[in-house]
């Protein structure tokens, strides 16, 4: 390829854009050195997870290479080790897992409460593939400790949400912004990589795809209305990497052809003073 094409491509491709002088890199993983991903920043989740999806989660479908961290859903079919028979668990009622895919989380290792989060990366849009990069709050149940999507996309939706608890168990009170891809009027977004980020402080959650603004959450109406006061937006929270597939909302998956890939070339966060 021709060096002046190079720059040219380069320059289409968004990048982040340097915050204000005031904010300071405070952790990143930019994912450059080949193998698995760094275990003193991401640790993950394992098995049949959440919202009775089809992929089984696993450490062996995520790899870091060429500066990039690759997490792969793949088809393959083989036996659930925790199938019980009888079970009523979607966990454990299955007597096969038919697809693999990879969950990464910072649980445990880093947690971070206000600033900037940064993810550059390319996701998968076909049929019944759902990654997305995420937080949930260390302390309380779900929806109780919050949790805020910065990416999300499911069924031709780019979703930028936030969720937090109700007076019922396990029942969110949501922010929610749904964006179809027809309206980014490019027909090739998909192929290429864009830079999602969240700026959160004490008043407001904002989040943002390649500097356009999706959603706008209001912290002065996320306090739990379960009569403790609590608002899980003021608590640390840590991040997740996944790609799931199917399951309530990812679709059918049946008609894609794997591996399916979410390939992340940053996180980072930023925090002020």
């Amino acid at each position: 390829m021709q060096p002046f094409l190079c720059l040219f491509l380069w320059l289409l491709v968004p990048k982040t854009v340097p915050p204000a002088a005031d904010w300071k890199l405070v952790w990143a993983d930019e994912f450059n050195k080949p193998g698995p991903p760094d275990p003193n920043n991401w640790a993950f989740e394992r098995g049949f997870v959440r919202n009775n999806e089809r992929q089984w989660y696993q450490p062996d479908n995520a790899r870091c290479e060429n500066g990039l961290l690759i997490i792969e859903g793949r088809r393959e079919r083989r036996p659930n080790p925790t199938y019980q028979p009888g079970s009523t668990s979607w966990r454990t009622q299955r007597d096969s897992i038919h697809y693999t895919a990879a969950s990464l989380m910072t649980k445990g290792l880093h947690q971070w409460r206000f600033g900037r989060f940064e993810m550059r990366g390319r996701i998968d849009t076909r049929p019944g593939l759902w990654p997305a990069f995420w937080s949930l709050g260390v302390s309380g149940e779900w929806p109780s400790n919050g949790e805020i999507d910065i990416m999300e996309y499911y069924r031709e939706m780019l979703l930028a949400n936030a969720a937090w608890g109700t007076d019922k168990p396990y029942v969110a009170a949501w922010s929610t912004t749904k964006k179809n891809l027809s309206t980014f009027n490019d027909p090739q977004w998909s192929a290429h990589f864009h830079v999602w980020r969240m700026d959160w402080d004490q008043d407001f959650i904002r989040l943002y795809v390649d500097d356009q603004l999706l959603n706008e959450v209001d912290l002065s109406k996320t306090v739990n209305g379960d009569g403790s006061g609590k608002n899980p937006f003021h608590q640390p929270h840590y991040l997740l990497l996944n790609l799931a597939i199917g399951g309530q909302n990812g679709g059918d998956p049946s008609a894609t052809k794997f591996p399916a890939r979410f390939e992340v070339d940053y996180v980072r966060v930023y925090q002020q003073p």
